[in-house]
């Protein structure tokens, strides 16, 4: 198959999918119902498909507990890595971390497709008590890893079918999949996921970036990561007045482009505006537009939208760009304030990163939306901050 078309089947014998759409052609059917007890309202529902069965097996737990440095077992945050659908099952976890190790749609500088292995492996972790927030994270959020979706070398299409799949299965049981890239390709066949649970027009997004990523076509390819975006709105996923994008910056794309996006109803953000307005009163009005109609929120993150001063392993660093503090602290409130069923960080090439800097900032903007998740929960449980978040 091309690189331009994307098959709804993986090619991997060994590992057939569950994605019978093709992302390349989605049909805006009837969204697939999400299974009984699934936490569609963004606090933990307590009903339906029994109490969660969340046993490790003798001695995963301590090497858990040894952490990344020392223990043979290295997932996301330490969490339990499972494997397969009745695990998710049994688990009921609210979150679950999926890596998407593809990169064959980078234009400059390819490697992302490690910063799944990365952000498992390197990233320093102090704890899990948000001090902001006066929460232990993992508390009020169960998280899990839930492994890579494979990608097989060279084979964009069976890859992409993959990660729509693995998304899939993580969604269409009301749990929130956290993915992390691989480049920005990957958000087509994510969101699209979504959308298939959630329903057409029912998510909107926002979109951090440095570049639109709403090219036609790049070097021919309708996959590749200056893509995904226009592949999302012309399927009717996600429609054009929701499609919020934050930071951009740079000299791509071309006016016709910004013509195209301005006739889709696509609203933007210049990294202008953010210097002139400030980010908070900007980000104020992105949110209300990407939930100008839909309940559901997707948050997707190109590492390039900070600056390459926090975040220099990236494929197209961008100078010029938002502050990682700034950034943190809007990704934690808006998982506070707003019902996010999905987020990715992609675009983290570990090779070209400086004492793990991106890597870590990466991580933290994980870390930052599940303590606003989690504070969501505990405020809607009638709980308060512990020190020295309380005020």
């Amino acid at each position: 198959m091309g690189a331009g078309t994307v098959a709804g089947m993986s090619e991997n014998p060994a590992e057939p999918t569950s994605a019978e759409p093709n992302p390349a052609e989605p049909t805006p059917a009837e969204p697939d119902a999400p299974r009984e007890g699934a936490r569609l309202d963004g606090v933990r529902s307590g009903e339906g498909g029994g109490a969660p069965r969340r046993e490790l097996a003798p001695g995963y737990q301590e090497q858990l507990d040894q952490g990344y440095v020392f223990g043979s077992v290295q997932t996301f945050g330490q969490r339990p890595l499972l494997t397969h659908p009745d695990q998710l099952d049994a688990w009921q976890p609210d979150v679950a971390v999926i890596g998407a190790p593809f990169d064959l749609g980078t234009t400059n500088r390819p490697g992302a497709r490690f910063g799944p292995r990365a952000l498992r492996s390197s990233v320093y972790e102090s704890g899990t008590y948000h001090l902001g927030l006066g929460l232990e994270i993992f508390d009020h959020v169960e998280v899990v890893d839930y492994g890579d979706a494979y990608c097989p070398s060279g084979r964009v299409d069976a890859s992409l079918a993959n990660i729509r799949a693995k998304v899939h299965e993580v969604a269409s049981r009301g749990i929130v999949p956290f993915v992390i890239g691989g480049d920005h390709t990957i958000t087509w066949p994510s969101a699209t996921a979504v959308a298939d649970v959630y329903g057409y027009g029912n998510v909107g997004m926002v979109h951090f970036d440095a570049h639109a990523d709403t090219a036609d076509t790049i070097d021919g390819n309708l996959a590749s990561h200056g893509t995904p975006m226009r592949r999302l709105i012309e399927s009717g996923a996600v429609p054009g007045k929701n499609f919020i994008q934050v930071g951009l910056r740079s000299y791509w794309p071309g006016e016709d482009v910004w013509d195209w996006m301005s006739e889709q109803g696509m609203r933007w953000h210049l990294m202008d505006e953010v210097w002139d307005r400030g980010f908070k009163a900007v980000m104020a009005d992105a949110v209300a537009e990407a939930l100008d109609g839909p309940e559901f929120l997707y948050i997707s993150i190109d590492i390039d939208s900070l600056d390459p001063a926090y975040a220099p392993g990236t494929g197209t660093p961008e100078p010029g760009g938002l502050v990682a503090a700034d950034l943190m602290r809007i990704v934690r409130d808006l998982g506070h304030r707003h019902h996010v069923v999905a987020m990715d960080v992609v675009e983290v090439a570990p090779a070209y990163d400086h004492a793990d800097c991106t890597i870590n900032v990466a991580n933290r903007l994980f870390m930052e939306c599940l303590a606003g998740m989690g504070a969501r929960r505990r405020d809607a449980a009638g709980g308060s901050p512990g020190l020295p978040g309380r005020r």
